[in-house]
């Protein structure tokens, strides 16, 4: 009898815990792929993501010239990182580029300051991007356009977001939005 009795107080104490809430994001802990990268900066600076432990990390992969969900998803960034306030500083945003060939360190230092001068872009060989996106389980397709030089990218617009010590967590889909984001990196940060 006295064992019954510790067994329903027992649940009882697990049913008034307090549980941490859901993410908005697709949770993807201990996923197998996605562990890292190595790559150079849009300053020439090689980069691990062991760079950047101690924050939430941010990576998106996209192209300057994308009309549509690259600019939303860093403005995005920017706004996550304003609404964390003094934590701020504790999430990291990192652009990889699809587009090697036009996407110029230059031209990513410019537009990385132009949403927040923080953020890092990341710049693969047009050599190494196929087994990068394969490795992140990205989708990317050259569309040729009326100029050779004038091509788009078809691509995937999710995030994938490490915790403070660089492990995979969390995939956000395009469009989650700015307050549900939020929401997963405080979590992360706790």
């Amino acid at each position: 009898m006295r064992r019954v009795v510790g067994f329903f107080m027992l649940l009882a104490l697990l049913a008034c815990s307090p549980e941490k809430p859901p993410f908005q994001s697709i949770d993807l802990t201990g996923a197998d792929y996605a562990k890292g990268f190595s790559l150079p900066d849009q300053l020439g600076q090689p980069r691990t993501l062991a760079d950047f432990k101690g924050k939430v990390v941010m990576v998106f992969f996209g192209f300057t010239q994308c009309p549509d969900f690259c600019p939303t998803t860093l403005s995005e960034m920017v706004q996550v990182k304003h609404d964390l306030g003094a934590q701020g500083d504790k999430m990291q945003a990192i652009f990889i580029t699809l587009d090697p060939e036009r996407d110029t360190p230059e031209l990513l230092k410019a537009y990385m300051g132009n949403f927040d001068p923080s953020f890092v872009a990341l710049v693969p060989t047009v050599e190494a991007l196929p087994a990068l996106a394969k490795d992140f389980k990205i989708y990317y397709k050259k569309v040729a356009g009326a100029q050779p030089a004038n091509y788009t990218l078809d691509h995937s617009a999710g995030t994938y977001i490490y915790d403070t010590e660089g492990h995979l967590r969390l995939y956000a889909r395009y469009g989650l939005g700015v307050p549900a984001l939020t929401a997963d990196v405080k979590q992360l940060l706790k």
